[in-house]
């Protein structure tokens, strides 16, 4: 049975839940600039929650492909903003940080009780990362990447795509441990230094690291893999991220982060019916 804890209180991950995902970069692959004032921040938080998400993973650094790297400095002014208008409005909010960065990670769980650092790097892009969470003692996400955002789907090349990401993960794992992190949910970063068939194939073989017994984290809402299979564009791979999210539940995943809160809850209602028939 995997928890997580959130100030205290166990969050159960035995059900599936959904992480809504709120980008306020200006150059998101699919939402960027969009949500930008604070009207359309705090209308896109309420959607997130009334639609079911029970986290609201806020994204300050676009992470697509060949994005533009921005200072720390511009990150946590995007931050500071942002989370400052969510807090007011929503102050028991599970709130989730996309960030890389040891300071950030510690400006936005001491000033803003940010719940969750969701790091794409897994500790490679700061060296102090892995030392802060253990001091702050929040719930991690540890995502595999391959590269950097910038230069990450060059030519992405594994020996042997499932043993390689499980080394990267056990390896990282030690040194969180060493650190005393806890909670600590893996992500398998789809689309971050992949091909398109590795991202099938890690989909398809996504029960393999269930053996590192902890939650894990899929994120695959409106992707490449997705749009560029079908010859279609992001805002038209919502019945795509449905059946792949579907998929994803069925392989054991135990949180689902996507743009489309209402559609990955009906989808992860649909999946545990269909496990008790």
């Amino acid at each position: 049975m995997h928890t997580i804890n959130i100030k205290g209180e166990l969050i159960e991950l035995s059900e599936p839940i959904a992480m809504g995902i709120l980008n306020i970069t200006p150059d998101s692959f699919f939402d960027g600039g969009k949500y930008q004032l604070q009207k359309d921040i705090e209308e896109r938080c309420e959607q997130i929650l009334s639609e079911g998400g029970r986290i609201i993973d806020i994204g300050a650094y676009s992470s697509r492909p060949g994005a533009t790297h921005i200072s720390e400095e511009e990150e946590v002014k995007r931050l500071t903003q942002a989370l400052t208008w969510i807090r007011n409005r929503h102050p028991d909010a599970i709130l989730s940080v996309d960030t890389f960065r040891a300071s950030v990670s510690q400006l936005v769980v001491n000033d803003f009780e940010v719940d969750i650092i969701n790091d794409i790097s897994g500790g490679m892009m700061d060296e102090h990362m892995f030392e802060m969470i253990g001091q702050l003692g929040v719930p991690y996400i540890l995502m595999h990447m391959q590269g950097t955002p910038q230069d990450m789907q060059l030519n992405p090349v594994y020996n042997n795509l499932i043993g390689d990401i499980s080394l990267f993960f056990a390896e990282q794992l030690k040194k969180l441990r060493a650190y005393g992190a806890k909670d600590v949910i893996l992500d398998l970063g789809f689309g971050f230094g992949k091909t398109l068939e590795h991202n099938y194939e890690l989909l398809r073989e996504l029960k393999q690291f269930e053996l590192f017994d902890l939650p894990m984290l899929v994120g695959i809402s409106r992707k490449s893999m997705i749009y560029r299979l079908l010859d279609i564009v992001p805002q038209e791979a919502l019945n795509g991220t449905t059946a792949l999210n579907t998929i994803a539940l069925l392989n054991g995943a135990n949180i689902l982060r996507v743009h489309d809160v209402k559609e990955a809850v009906e989808c992860i209602n649909l999946v545990r019916q269909l496990k008790k028939a």
